[in-house]
Parts: C-alpha cells; sequence; structure tokens
C-alpha cells in the first residue's frame, strides 16, 4: 500500500519554497524500505498563459492548496514524471478536476489494477507518451509554448523530463539523483533519519559532487536500453537550462547544465 511509503504528517515536514517566481518546489521525506533517504519533490510550474502545472505531486496538504492559489488556482496539467511517482494524482485530480492527466506507457494499466489502495483511483489520462512515436505526442499548444520534453524510453523506470523554458528549469524524477536529501530532510529531527552503513553507501552513489564515478556507473548500467536512453540525454543536452530540479535529493540551482554533463558524460561524449 501506498500509505506505507508516505509521512503521516506530511503538512509538518514538507518545505515550500520557490525556485524562482513561476517555479514552486514541495520537498518532503522519504525512505526506500525505511533505511535508504532519498527524498521526494513535487514541483509546481506557472505557465506564460496562468495555467499552473504540476510534476511529481506529492500530498495536497492545506499549505500546499494555498501556495497553487497564490499562483492563480487554475491547475491544468497534473504530471507524473515516471512509473514510480504517481501516488498523488488522484487527490489532485479530486481537488482540480479540470486538469489534464500526463504520464508514461503502462502506467494507466498499472494504477487500474491498484484497486485495493485507498489512494489511488482510475483516473483517466488525456496524455501517454509511447515509445513509438514518442516526439510526434504533443501536451497541447498552451503547454508547448513554454516546455520541452523527452520521454526517457531508455531509462528502467520510463522517465519524462520537462525543460521549463522561460526560467531554464530541467523538471525530472529518477533520471538523476543529488544527494544528499538536505532541504527534504530538513524539518526531521536526526534521530528520526535513517542511517548506518547501508543508507551512507547509497548516498556516496547517488551523489553529484567530485568526480562521482559510482553515479555515473549507476546511471550507464540501470539503463535498460542504453541506446535509446544516449539518444534521449543527447536531446535534452541542447536544451537551455541552468537549474535542475530532481525528486530525490538538493535542488541544483545556476550549475544544473553542467551537473548535468558531468553525471552523462558516458552517454554524451563516450565512455573512456
Amino acid at each position: 500500500m501506498s500509505a506505507g511509503l508516505i509521512p503521516t504528517n506530511p503538512a509538518d515536514l514538507m518545505v515550500i519554497r520557490n525556485v524562482t517566481p513561476n517555479v514552486t518546489t514541495f520537498s518532503v521525506p522519504f525512505s526506500r524500505f525505511g533505511k535508504l533517504s532519498i527524498g521526494g519533490r513535487g514541483t509546481l510550474v506557472r505557465l506564460t498563459s496562468g495555467a499552473l502545472a504540476v510534476f511529481s505531486p506529492v500530498a495536497l496538504t492545506e499549505e500546499t492548496k494555498t501556495k497553487v492559489a497564490e499562483q492563480g488556482g487554475n491547475v491544468g496539467y497534473i504530471v507524473a514524471l515516471d512509473f514510480e511517482h504517481h501516488i498523488f494524482i488522484s487527490e489532485w485530480a479530486k481537488q482540480y478536476p479540470n486538469a489534464k492527466i500526463i504520464g508514461p506507457e503502462g502506467l494507466p494499466e498499472k494504477r487500474a489494477k491498484q484497486t485495493k489502495d485507498p489512494k489511488i483511483n482510475d483516473d483517466k489520462f488525456a496524455v501517454v507518451f509511447t515509445k513509438n512515436g514518442k516526439r510526434d505526442i504533443k501536451i497541447g499548444d498552451e503547454f508547448d509554448a513554454d516546455f520541452d520534453y523527452e520521454y526517457v524510453d531508455g531509462h528502467a523506470n520510463k522517465e519524462l523530463v520537462f525543460n521549463y523554458r522561460p526560467d531554464k528549469v530541467l523538471i525530472e524524477a529518477d533520471l538523476l539523483f543529488n544527494l544528499p536529501a538536505t532541504e527534504q530532510y530538513s524539518k526531521v529531527p536526526a534521530s528520526q533519519r535513517p542511517s548506518g552503513f547501508l543508507n551512507k553507501l547509497f548516498q556516496s552513489v547517488q551523489s553529484t559532487s567530485g568526480e562521482a564515478t559510482w553515479s555515473k556507473r549507476a546511471n550507464w548500467h540501470l539503463s535498460k536500453d542504453r541506446d535509446s536512453m544516449g539518444d534521449s540525454l543527447k536531446v535534452i543536452d541542447k536544451w537551455d537550462f541552468t537549474t535542475l530540479i530532481p525528486c530525490h535529493g538538493d535542488v541544483l540551482d545556476g550549475n544544473g547544465k553542467e551537473i548535468f554533463r558531468k553525471m552523462f558524460q558516458w552517454y554524451l561524449v563516450g565512455k573512456k
């Protein structure tokens, strides 16, 4: 059940921050198996039209709803960034029923089977990205006026990556981690945070600091289709972005493109 994966008190632990006047992040603690602290993050973007898009939504708290209202209140798009980041789609769709739900292939079917999970409904997806003809799939003129996007089908989790052109902000889920998740655990008492050898090891494997050799290896070996993933990464590399917002770990503000190129160097220029 999804309830076992999320904090029971998200409102107390969530950090809401304006990365730019148009881009807001909702950062929360999240641990895998109760032992690996990776954090979670939803991102809200105000389009130039005034409509709002939420990516990998997290819990819809009263504070979250207040921030949505401050940004105009018109949620037009709810985006599951990959096959795993979808738990809170239903509660956002219920609150904002006119929003288009967007996600990768296989996710609607996955959700339809989770009939015993009270957090997940069989919501209708307006746009589903598929490997075949993926660059012919369009979300709509209003959305496309502000965003570049690529379906990274070569990634194991079927990643959707978006670039908000007006503020040069790249938004992704599991394509790149930037651990440790300092902001996401900043409201969690130290005594309640995951610790131990396995957690420390995982932090180092998913860090972008230094040469980041182990992270590069993870990104290289965990792809399910290396050629397709490399092709997608080369598309993303052509986009103009300076800030990178991952779902797991801290936001890369100002050096996002630099870190992206370092982490995916083997795909972009070849493996030495």
